[in-house]
């Protein structure tokens, strides 16, 4: 997780002694099995793809990946350390093989066109806008001409409910950042990267407000 380059770093849940909670923290409260599974069949993943979870966390979706289509090469980024350690502990433990690197969302360790999917989940809403922009620019250049992007992040509320249950996040990851996310922003900036066919898939209603996932394609 990460705010704009003027800013501190601020790992998973805000405090670095809440790391290894994050895992029980999102299961219960996001309904993350749902909304990780439909983003997977979203994806459509394919034998000898080479995908990648942007801001990959502790490994979760990363591995659901892998299990869903072994066929796939699977890399997970992240910028925070500690949970890319767990992540590999995850992995193994799964029986899976993941390649997790360290790295910031605007700054890919990876060549142009490297990529036959991104993925990600539960990040974008951490970014400022300008840090938005530049993570959509560096994902349209890692992807292959005529890859997508799938997304799955907080969205615009869908019920009032909805809208007041996402001030806990708000109050816990910012305000200014994550109102990009309550005003349906994240089309505006994968389409001023240059995606096409940008598109808000599906919704879940949450503890905490309303998940939204999203897809596009580099022409």
């Amino acid at each position: 997780m990460q705010h704009s380059k003027q800013s501190r770093y601020v790992p998973a849940l805000r405090f670095r002694w809440l790391t290894p909670f994050y895992d029980l923290v999102v299961s219960s409260t996001t309904r993350e099995r749902r909304f990780k599974q439909a983003l997977i069949k979203q994806a459509r993943f394919e034998p000898g793809q080479r995908v990648l979870d942007l801001a990959c966390g502790t490994g979760t979706l990363a591995i659901w990946i892998k299990q869903h289509e072994p066929q796939a090469e699977i890399y997970g980024v992240d910028g925070d350390p500690a949970i890319l350690s767990l992540a590999a502990r995850k992995a193994q433990k799964s029986n899976v093989v993941v390649r997790f690197d360290h790295a910031l969302s605007y700054c890919l360790p990876y060549p142009a066109d490297r990529f036959d999917r991104v993925v990600s989940s539960l990040f974008f809403h951490h970014l400022m806008w300008e840090d938005k922009e530049r993570t959509a620019q560096e994902l349209f250049r890692v992807l292959k001409p005529g890859a997508e992007l799938h997304v799955a992040d907080w969205g615009r509320p869908t019920s009032a409910l909805m809208r007041g249950l996402f001030l806990f996040i708000q109050l816990l990851d910012g305000f200014k950042n994550t109102q990009d996310n309550v005003l349906g922003k994240l089309v505006a900036a994968f389409e001023n990267a240059g995606f096409v066919a940008v598109t808000q898939r599906q919704t879940f209603s949450t503890l905490f407000g309303t998940m939204t996932l999203y897809s596009a394609v580099k022409p």
